[in-house]
């Protein structure tokens, strides 16, 4: 038993696990922002421009049953924004890692050798004698 808890506990500690474990508190809170977001801001504007409430609601039949149509609405644009959110977030993130990825490649792409016009070696860039025919190499 005391086997199991420890690879419980080596499981639970890993980098891996932790990130993810902050991850979902923080999207929770950021969905709890979104909703109010969209409670406050968006579903009034919505209300205003369009003389339309977006908290709705549908009776069916007489049997005392709604159909919540202005919560699935509210909960489909919190989804959006998000989404968008996200979106913005993972596209700005690539591109900073990208950038670091460019220079890595042009930083390796740096030519370290040449090749000798006479007997077609390959060669240290700056030498000025080639190794192997001996050939004096002009600088080019």
């Amino acid at each position: 038993m005391k086997k199991f808890f420890k690879e419980f506990k080596e499981f639970a500690l890993k980098g891996n696990v932790m990130d993810m474990a902050i991850g979902v508190i923080i999207g929770g809170a950021f969905a709890a922002i979104v909703t109010a977001f969209t409670d406050d801001f968006i579903n009034p504007l919505i209300a205003a421009i369009g003389g339309a409430e977006i908290a709705g609601r549908t009776q069916i039949g007489h049997t005392g049953a709604y159909i919540e149509w202005g919560a699935f609405i509210t909960s489909v644009i919190n989804f959006l924004i998000i989404a968008l959110v996200l979106f913005l977030l993972l596209k700005a993130m690539n591109k900073l890692m990208s950038v670091g990825k460019k220079k890595k490649e042009e930083e390796e792409a740096a030519p370290t050798t040449k090749v000798c016009p006479f007997c077609k070696s390959e060669i240290a860039i700056d030498a000025t004698r080639c190794p192997h025919c001996t050939s004096e190499l002009k600088d080019e």
